[in-house]
């Protein structure tokens, strides 16, 4: 079942992806109107996100003790995140900051974001480099 699951979920994914292509295709030689494009984008969206939080829930009623590895995932995550909070500052001045029309914590969320990209690329980088590395000893 789980085989037949995943087979049908990789099709509607297909699927989407060839939808979105024509979609792009139609609006960049103007016989799709911007608004029309809008609308499809958002309802592919909604079906996409909907396919990502359904197919999780449904492993993880199939497959329980996988549970754990997501929510020691998610903790590291909430690590992560706080770590780049604690390392963001806001480094614009007042004046600079009315002139971007933004306050001191937007600067320090947007700081927050670069920083936990950077340590999610790091972290991406030494897990390819661990896996190289891996493989090669077996």
């Amino acid at each position: 079942m789980k085989d037949s699951i995943s087979n049908i979920t990789k099709w509607i994914l297909y699927l989407l992806l060839a939808l979105v292509s024509i979609f792009g295709l139609l609006f960049y030689t103007n016989i799709l109107s911007v608004d029309s494009f809008i609308d499809l984008s958002k309802l592919l969206l909604i079906i996409s996100v909907a396919i990502m939080v359904i197919s999780p829930i449904y492993g993880f009623i199939i497959h329980p003790k996988n549970m754990v590895k997501l929510l020691i995932s998610l903790a590291l995550f909430v690590v992560v995140i706080i770590v780049g909070y604690s390392l963001a500052v806001n480094e614009f001045s007042d004046l600079r900051l009315e002139e971007l029309k933004t306050t001191a914590e937007t600067s320090k969320l947007v700081g927050m974001g670069l920083i936990v990209t950077y340590i999610a690329f790091a972290l991406t980088i030494l897990a390819v480099i661990y896996a190289s590395i891996i493989k090669v000893f077996k």
